[in-house]
């Protein structure tokens, strides 16, 4: 930001009303005296446009006589007042909850102004908490200290703008704890999710999110959450004063062409046929903010030279244009596709993937999480009903049902979340009298069964087709290899045709073949017929 920008910011002043050192002589002879809420207007370096005062209603009178003679001093400041009541002002803990209270619920707009801590008056306490919120940056505030001249004390004293290496306290170390598990609970939307590897990601992640401006990559299939956990980011990031701009979200996907630099950098007016006007591009919009480009692996070469050039140095050019454009974003990239392998094809920079995978996260599929379906359904069901005014809930023998099905290693969850949401919806539609029953269960999983299939075949998920309630007493090792030999037996004409692909590199080390029979015995192993499942 250029040093014009800099000067139009307004300077917003805020301090504790000093019950001893603000109050001076009585009569004229106190305009005479060094009172440091009065000095910190008094600066004419340091011009406040707006001094904000915490004060305690027992000092009132102490008040109206400060805040008169503010309007005296520097009639053109504006004065605003918070009462905060302290039962005991050197409590710790009820200290820093208020002021962190009070910064929580602020309107800070640091992009018009400017904020000094007036850190001169006040309990020793105060002067702590404010301290710790200044250095968190829950008051994004520089903080101001206000002292006597030491020779020829005047009126005006003199000023710093300081920068402490605090100490730290328990109570309020434990306080910061709290907040960074809350802001991980944020993170995951309040979801309280019991997967231990997913939790200590999200964890990792709200580390990142605070302390770095690097890109962060997220990997997935589709529906493993990519685009919710980068607004949250984004958020997260907003609420702890972290970043100015807005969020821009963009699916190169659906990119194609002359849309896809035009989209991302912008262009000139004439650029190209049909630019009628100019346009500043995705990128110059999340300048200050932060920008998602979801599925970047569909981005073309050349885009991807230009985009590895504006993450590095902020400057790109848009499209018809010879005059650089600059914009300070902060990146999120989220891909379902395997980088590593796009880059041996060469249909990835691999000096891109370089620079995007800092911080790389694969978020797993909802399958791999089977202990965090059940809170997630809360969570889909909450949304439901916050989204139509009607209360929804399941029976006790649904959700016995719904979740026994959900959980079973046969249940793909192909579009992971967007199965879960879709499937809630459905099922919060047909609830009569908000409640849902075994009926609306079983006819929602006979759906989601039958969407799993892929177009034209009759089950690819042949542990299902085969076995059914049957596959919860195998252990998902063995499902796994029983869905391969299956698969291979439908595509076979015999059992002779199946065993011999099954078995093509051992049978060659054996002097006689018994590859049916091997398959017969392996197959019985779960009950089923090797006839039956051959062809079919």
């Amino acid at each position: 930001m250029d040093s014009s920008s800099e000067k139009a910011k307004k300077r917003v002043g805020l301090g504790f009303l000093g019950s001893t050192l603000d109050r001076g002589p009585r009569g004229g002879a106190r305009f005479d005296s060094w009172r440091p809420t009065l000095a910190a207007v008094m600066q004419p370096e340091l011009k406040m446009d707006r001094y904000e005062i915490f004060f305690q209603m027992q000092f009132k009178g102490l008040l109206d006589q400060v805040v008169a003679d503010i309007k005296m001093i520097s009639p053109g400041t504006e004065i605003v007042l918070h009462q905060m009541e302290f039962t005991d002002a050197w409590d710790f803990q009820e200290v820093f909850a208020k002021l962190h209270d009070f910064a929580h619920n602020y309107n800070f707009k640091l992009d018009k102004e400017d904020y000094y801590l007036n850190i001169t008056t006040g309990t020793h306490v105060v002067q702590i908490c404010l301290f710790l919120l200044a250095e968190s940056k829950y008051l994004p505030a520089k903080l101001l200290q206000i002292g006597k001249e030491p020779e020829r004390p005047t009126p005006k004293g003199t000023y710093k703008i300081i920068d402490l290496d605090l100490m730290k306290y328990d109570p309020i170390a434990a306080r910061f704890v709290k907040e960074k598990i809350e802001s991980a609970e944020f993170l995951k939307a309040g979801i309280h999710t019991q997967s231990k590897s997913f939790n200590q990601m999200i964890e990792r992640i709200e580390t990142i999110a605070m302390r770095s401006q690097d890109p962060i990559l997220l990997m997935g299939r589709t529906g493993a959450g990519k685009t919710e956990l980068a607004r949250r980011i984004f958020q997260l990031k907003q609420l702890k004063h972290k970043i100015k701009g807005r969020f821009v979200e963009v699916n190169c996907a659906t990119l194609k062409g002359d849309a896809v630099m035009s989209t991302l950098f912008g262009h000139t007016k004439g650029a190209f046929t049909g630019a009628l006007k100019e346009r500043a591009g995705l990128l110059k919009e999340a300048d200050e903010g932060l920008i998602f480009l979801d599925e970047i692996g569909e981005l073309g070469l050349d885009e991807q030279a230009m985009l590895l050039r504006a993450i590095e140095d902020k400057r790109f050019l848009p499209m018809g244009s010879d005059k650089e454009m600059q914009s300070n974003f902060q990146l999120i990239a989220g891909t379902n596709r395997d980088l590593k392998v796009e880059i041996e094809k060469g249909r990835f920079r691999e000096d891109l993937f370089a620079r995007i995978n800092l911080w790389c996260f694969r978020l797993p599929d909802l399958r791999e999480r089977q202990e965090d379906i059940e809170p997630n359904l809360d969570y889909e069901l909450m949304k439901f009903s916050t989204k139509t005014g009607k209360k929804v809930r399941f029976t006790q023998e649904g959700i016995d049902r719904f979740l026994k099905f959900a959980t079973e290693p046969s249940s793909m969850w192909k579009e992971n979340f967007r199965d879960l949401n879709a499937a809630i919806t459905r099922m919060g539609t047909f609830a009569d009298s908000g409640k849902i029953g075994m009926a609306v269960v079983e006819d929602e999983i006979a759906r989601l069964k039958d969407s799993w299939k892929p177009s034209g075949s009759k089950d690819s998920n042949f542990v299902v087709r085969f076995l059914g309630d049957r596959a919860q007493e195998f252990d998902s090792f063995d499902l796994v290899q029983l869905e391969h030999v299956l698969n291979i037996c439908a595509r076979s004409k015999s059992l002779s045709e199946a065993g011999r692909s099954l078995f093509e590199v051992s049978r060659g080390k054996k002097s006689t073949s018994n590859d049916t029979d091997r398959l017969k015995k392996y197959l019985a192993r779960f009950g089923l017929d090797a006839k039956s499942v051959v062809g079919n």
